[in-house]
């Protein structure tokens, strides 16, 4: 309880007190991340003041919504990675989730890759960095 008594709201995060940001996995951001646009507007500060970024598991899903500054989605053409198809198949909640990652990923322009199912894996472009970390769910 003493770590969730430094939380903050998302809404009142600046970019410019953080060198980087991470989005931890799990599957609660392809519902509320994913369509928040406070965090909308973090990713897009941190990527535009040349920070890294880094997503791992479900949380590339997040970028769903975050455009380039030309106004394309921010993945379009990039090498990314994120929790799969197959893995999500495997849990048992391809009708469950609001959308599937892999699917998603590809449907904007990014150059989707993957190991096989939960096999560590990590793809860096340029200062965006995704992966999944190979555990069973």
């Amino acid at each position: 309880m003493a770590a969730l008594a430094h939380t903050v709201r998302l809404d009142s995060v600046s970019a410019d007190d953080f060198d980087t940001v991470f989005y931890p996995g799990g599957h609660g951001p392809l519902w509320d991340l994913a369509e928040d646009p406070d965090s909308v507007r973090l990713i897009e500060t941190v990527v535009r003041a040349g920070k890294p970024l880094a997503l791992v598991c479900h949380a590339p899903g997040v970028l769903r919504h975050v455009t380039a500054s030309d106004g394309t989605p921010l993945v379009r053409g990039r090498k990314v990675t994120g929790f799969t198809n197959g893995e999500e198949a495997a849990v048992g909640l391809t009708d469950i989730v609001p959308f599937l990652v892999e699917d998603e990923l590809e449907q904007l322009g990014a150059d989707y890759s993957k190991a096989g199912d939960w096999e560590p894996y990590t793809i860096t472009d340029g200062l965006l960095v995704t992966g999944v970390g190979g555990s069973r769910a």
